[in-house]
């Protein structure tokens, strides 16, 4: 423990308190869960931000549809507005908010895509507008516990597993390791290539202290695509890059644009950063530093989906700008289990679903 963390201590364990009677509230029954006729599956974590959540529910996309029409209610973190909006071509990440826009902008033919606060009331208003609806995915509502979902799925890093983290303000914990148990499986996010058998087995012990016996552990890496201009261009014009971040943590992005490239800065900004015009003159003279070099600027694709502002992108308009998109990748046998429990939960509720 570090000696700053002796400060923080006790206004951990009175975060912790105030979690878990909240949660005693709830498994008591004096607090109401709702349940729906629709399946409902939820991919969240115990900690604040940073785990994939995603690219993971984007690989839920890609797998279940177009067998299963599918749905995605989100909360909306960092949005300008409030209530619940079903998202269309009116919308930008001001409206509905980082992560749900860049869903919406990848995968708007093939699920609908909403925000709300409050998914039990969210829920029913996405299936007035649509009664065809088969299941719903949501992103990070493992803490709503109004909502009594069909499978909860619990992310958690590699990097940083929930069993090594703390409560908040000491670590990243949004409640304790202990609620783990609420958990129908758990996958374990950008896990490097070389992770072992061994390796894989000591995780899983580890996470089996928490969760109940039969909860199956899987593991997850990613994988990063070919750059996309958000103009004109090819990546491959460009050994020398300036990677643009606004997440948690970039090291995964930089140490993969690192194996053919040269990054000689990195801008970060705090995770869901609204840039500004301020912003994108800081950006400017960063690659202006760099003139001589010829550098590409490359970014997530949830920030991209933010500097597609006319008027941020006019700052940067003599500057090459390139997103990098990233999937989930799982080995053969995980990927098949899992999508087949949540398949499972599909077709319980009298869904049905292809094989």
């Amino acid at each position: 423990m570090r000696f700053p963390d002796f400060l923080l201590f006790p206004f951990a364990m009175l975060y912790g308190g105030i979690t878990a009677f909240r949660n005693h509230l709830f498994d008591a029954g004096l607090k109401r869960s709702q349940q729906f006729e629709v399946p409902t599956i939820v991919a969240g974590n115990l900690a604040v931000g940073g785990t994939g959540k995603t690219p993971f529910v984007e690989f839920l996309i890609k797998h279940l549809t177009p067998k299963v029409n599918l749905a995605v209610l989100s909360r909306g973190y960092g949005r300008k507005t409030r209530g619940f909006i079903l998202a269309d071509d009116s919308v930008g990440p001001l409206e509905i908010g980082d992560e749900p826009f860049q869903i919406y902008a990848k995968f708007k033919d093939k699920v609908r895509v909403a925000v709300g606060e409050e998914r039990i009331l969210a829920i029913p208003m996405i299936l007035a507008a649509d009664d065809g609806v088969q299941g719903i995915l949501l992103d990070d509502a493992y803490q709503h516990r109004y909502l009594k979902a069909d499978l909860y799925v619990l992310l958690t890093t590699y990097g940083q597993p929930f069993y090594e983290d703390f409560l908040l303000p000491m670590g990243r914990l949004r409640e304790g390791r202990k609620n783990a148990n609420r958990a129908d499986a758990v996958v374990v996010t950008k896990c490097p290539d070389s992770i072992s058998p061994e390796e894989k087995k000591v995780i899983t012990g580890s996470i089996k202290r928490y969760t109940r016996a039969e909860v199956p552990v899987y593991f997850a890496g990613l994988r990063y695509g070919k750059p996309y201009p958000l103009a004109a261009g090819e990546m491959r014009h460009h050994k020398n890059l300036i990677l643009l971040t606004g997440i948690v943590d970039y090291r995964p992005m930089l140490n993969e644009l690192n194996k053919n490239h040269k990054v000689l800065e990195v801008i970060s900004f705090p995770d869901h950063h609204r840039y500004s015009e301020n912003d994108m003159l800081k950006i400017r003279n960063v690659c202006d530093k760099y003139k001589e070099s010829r550098p590409a600027l490359v970014t997530t694709e949830k920030d991209a989906s933010k500097l597609r502002d006319k008027k941020l992108l006019k700052i940067l308009q003599h500057l090459p700008i390139f997103a990098l998109p990233v999937e989930v990748v799982m080995e053969k046998n995980d990927e098949q289990d899992l999508l087949r429990r949540v398949h499972e939960v599909i077709k319980s509720k009298n869904f049905v679903v292809e094989n």
